[in-house]
């Protein structure tokens, strides 16, 4: 990549005091330096690659996992093919003990293939992995999952949970970008992806500026870092994530949890429905629902509902699990007919 980019702020020798719900619940990403260095998972690691490996070995359920696989023409990128009509990996089932053995098959060639487990609940496939290598998150219930593979880069994309990424086996860098920047990533489809979210097309190891010319501006807010074995890195919500795996073996467990109650759904569902019924309206009405939205979402306060009695209010009040349920009936009844 070109241009200067800032360093993702710090705290040296980190601990779980330092997990702060200021920071759990802020918009800035935070690096936290050995904050699971202690892991015995990290500790086998430092030993050897053969050590952790064996580690997840002994603790594997027999479970099957899903792997990405792609050629050496891949790179290492899990991505589009070259007219974005498809993907240039295949996901197939495969048992750990088959994935990790085509790693160290793989160890020694100069240009491997893609090999790569993407977010895997550990609980499904790991009991008693999450007892051992535990980080207490107070007031949190997150979702713990496990990343796996080979020298890998995964193109800028945005989660909308809040994340915890702690680096066990390996070296990552990661470059983020906060979510103002997505004109300036040249984001790709968003109903055909890699991995579930829409990624950004610009290959950030050769950046064609003349392509995506606004790339520049991305860089300018963009953030890194380089973390090592049991350092982790806190990514707020829909922030843009940029990683390279650097080694030739390498793991990460993350933490997702979300800010707001599960039952309210990923707001992506009115993003895709808004696309449906919204964005390709002639402009004027497009330009009075936007008002619309502005009014019952955006800016949506007390004072817009307070000549409507409480107990009127309907959809327009807050939102409880058993109103939610209704309005998912609803809406499923709408869009079938």
């Amino acid at each position: 990549m070109n241009g200067v980019i800032s360093k993702i702020r710090e705290i040296k020798d980190a601990s779980a005091v330092d997990l702060t719900e200021d920071i759990l619940s802020g918009q800035q990403p935070v690096v936290f330096r050995g904050l699971v260095s202690h892991w015995p998972f990290v500790q086998a690691g430092q030993k050897s690659d053969a050590d952790a490996q064996a580690y997840l070995r002994s603790r594997y359920n027999q479970a099957p996992v899903v792997v990405c696989h792609g050629g050496p023409e891949a790179n290492g990128r899990p991505f589009y093919n070259d007219d974005l009509s498809g993907l240039n990996f295949e996901s197939r089932q495969a048992s750990l003990d088959f994935f990790l053995d085509k790693i160290q098959e793989h160890s020694a060639d100069e240009t491997p293939p893609l090999l790569y487990i993407a977010s895997t609940t550990i609980d499904d496939c790991l009991p008693g992995f999450n007892d051992e290598n535990t980080l207490p998150l107070a007031g949190k219930q997150p979702l713990a999952s496990i990343w796996i593979g080979n020298k890998s880069t995964v193109a800028a994309h945005y989660d909308l949970a809040d994340n915890i990424a702690c680096v066990t086996i390996g070296r990552r860098e990661f470059t983020l970008f906060p979510p103002e920047q997505l004109e300036n990533l040249y984001v790709g489809p968003i109903d055909l992806t890699p991995a579930g979210q829409p990624v950004s097309l610009v290959d950030f190891d050769a950046p064609d500026h003349e392509k995506h010319p606004k790339f520049r501006h991305a860089l300018e807010a963009a953030q890194t870092a380089t973390l090592e074995p049991g350092d982790a890195i806190f990514i707020p919500s829909m922030w843009w994530h940029h990683v390279k795996a650097l080694n030739l073996f390498n793991v990460l467990v993350n933490y997702w949890w979300r800010q707001s109650p599960a039952f309210m759904g990923p707001p992506v569902n009115a993003l895709n429905l808004a696309i449906l019924s919204v964005r390709d309206l002639p402009p004027a009405q497009r330009e009075i629902w936007r008002g619309l939205f502005n009014h019952y979402v955006f800016e949506n306060t007390e004072e817009k509902v307070a000549h409507i009695p409480v107990e009127r209010r309907g959809i327009l009040g807050p939102v409880t699990e058993m109103m939610a349920r209704r309005l998912r009936a609803y809406l499923l009844n709408r869009l079938n007919r």
